[in-house]
């Protein structure tokens, strides 16, 4: 039986901390498929569009990782393709009271699923796509925080907005 676990986010964009979780989730489970939420309450800087591009070519060197857009609840996707556990990535001590409230509410929904959480390598744990989004706002090189296909798309996008 395939190990299937989803690694849910909105991934705007996609961090080398997003990826390092991601690569460890990879040696754990069979499949994991990152799952791009869509939501339309969430303002976002890259479209669904160039956030699943950004995404796939972030992790295409990774065989047992695929990546789908997820319209609804993470959950009810999750007990569609019978996934046995949600991955969230824990950043810091302010990450967990939130993330702890959601992985309650995911194990009454559907108690089959069990949520694993990952801690990024040290050298993330600070890291979010929003500081990623601000600091490229300002013109700062964010290389060292992103795969290179995202630092390429966000100079692109600043410097159209200028």
């Amino acid at each position: 039986m395939t190990r299937i676990a989803i690694y849910p986010g909105t991934f705007d964009p996609i961090t080398l901390g997003h990826v390092d979780v991601l690569k460890r989730a990879s040696k754990m489970f069979d499949k994991v498929i990152v799952a791009i939420a869509i939501n339309q309450k969430k303002s976002t800087l890259f479209t669904l569009e160039e956030r699943l591009e950004l995404v796939e070519e972030s992790l295409k060197d990774y065989s047992n990782v695929e990546v789908q857009l997820v319209k609804g609840l993470i959950i009810d996707f999750a007990k569609e393709i019978k996934a046995a556990a949600l991955i969230r990535g824990l950043r810091a001590v302010s990450d967990f009271e939130y993330e702890f409230q959601l992985a309650l509410m995911n194990k009454k929904l559907a108690n089959e699923i069990d949520t694993v959480f990952l801690m990024p390598d040290e050298k993330y744990t600070y890291l979010n796509s929003s500081i990623i989004r601000e600091l490229s706002s300002y013109g700062k090189d964010v290389s060292c925080f992103v795969p290179p296909i995202v630092s390429k798309k966000l100079k692109e996008k600043f410097l159209n907005r200028k």
